[in-house]
């Protein structure tokens, strides 16, 4: 969980940087894509809460989406995997530092595919990280074929007609039992950067499905993945505030049903029920929610379900306070004379 400060004013954030210490190299991608809108994102919301770069951790796998971790936060520290193997390599990373914050960035193919059982683990161990998909439906890097996510009944140029139901990468995380699970849109920078915001005081995996439309394979306007589709379509189920630590509370709405949820670190998620109908804190509604919008192929966006009781993976392995990196071998492993002992009783 990253240690989140108050908003910055004039120029210099709390710790003295200004955005563009929290910018990387210029991107590769496709002009327009989706996933430089979630990178521009990611740095505005780390200058805002004043995160210390060193004190994060970037990681990903393969894809395009996975080449944007060296587009922000260049001085924090990073580790590109190999192709679905992301969650493991941020597992071992977090149990061996359990003080620092972590970023992974994965995409629909990364994690709905080749990584969806290491995924599915990592969810299941509630390892402290904000996991994003940039989800786009297609596999972009290698020239567009269809993805897990991609809509059953889409057809495209090169890649012809997808007869497979999608994978809902969402409820996927819910069954897991993932504590924090939202869906944002990459044409939506406001809601983007909020439920990011949260998502960094969470204690334990929060999981961001952000459709982000690739404008090379995939941003036809029949396609659920498209900016255009996107724009129509979207159907927020609840605005969204994120309250940092010492900020005055406020509501700046006046209807509509609110739920404030408190995070560990003191700050608050302010939630207005639009419809009045979505809890955000009852799984089997979020569920029945995510179930009821595939079937009618609607686009909703926001924060789907938030539980924070649930114990993170370093406190149920009662970590040490010290990170483990930082202790020396004989703290780390039996003596000889005990392994010795044992391996006399096995004989």
């Amino acid at each position: 969980m990253a240690a989140i400060q108050e908003p910055p004013t004039g120029g210099f954030n709390l710790i003295g940087l200004t955005k563009n210490d929290y910018k990387g190299k210029p991107s590769t991608l496709c002009k327009g894509c989706g996933h430089d809108s979630i990178s521009a994102r990611i740095i505005s919301v780390a200058y805002d809460l004043s995160i210390e770069p060193s004190s994060l951790i970037k990681m990903s796998g393969i894809g395009c989406s996975s080449k944007t971790p060296a587009y922000f936060l260049n001085q924090s520290h990073g580790f590109n995997g190999l192709h679905g193997r992301m969650p493991s390599a941020a597992t071992g990373a977090l149990l061996a530092n359990h003080l620092m914050a972590a970023v992974g960035i994965s995409g629909d193919g990364d994690t709905g595919s080749i990584g969806l059982g290491q995924f599915k683990h990592m969810v299941r161990r509630n390892v402290p990280m904000v996991y994003i998909i940039e989800n786009n439906g297609v596999y972009g890097l290698t020239k567009g074929q269809f993805s897990a996510t991609a809509d059953e009944g889409q057809r495209l140029k090169y890649a012809g007609l997808n007869e497979l139901p999608p994978i809902n990468i969402c409820l996927e995380a819910l069954v897991a039992d993932c504590g924090f699970v939202a869906r944002s849109f990459a044409g939506d920078p406001r809601q983007v950067e909020q439920l990011l915001k949260a998502a960094l005081s969470h204690n334990g995996t929060a999981v961001l499905d952000i459709i982000s439309p690739c404008v090379s394979f995939n941003d036809a306007e029949d396609s659920t993945k498209s900016y255009a589709w996107g724009k129509a379509h979207e159907e927020i189920i609840n605005e969204f505030t994120y309250i940092p630590p010492r900020q005055e509370i406020t509501v700046d709405y006046a209807e509509g049903e609110t739920v404030d949820v408190t995070m560990p670190n003191g700050s608050k998620v302010r939630l207005r029920k639009l419809d009045g109908k979505h809890d955000p804190t009852d799984r089997y509604a979020a569920m029945r929610l995510l179930e009821d919008a595939q079937q009618k192929q609607e686009f909703i966006t926001g924060l789907i379900y938030i539980d924070e009781k649930r114990p993170s993976l370093g406190e149920l392995e009662h970590l040490p306070d010290a990170p483990l990196a930082s202790l020396d071998e004989s703290k780390l492993r039996p003596p000889r004379e005990t392994l010795d002992k044992l391996m006399a009783e096995l004989a």
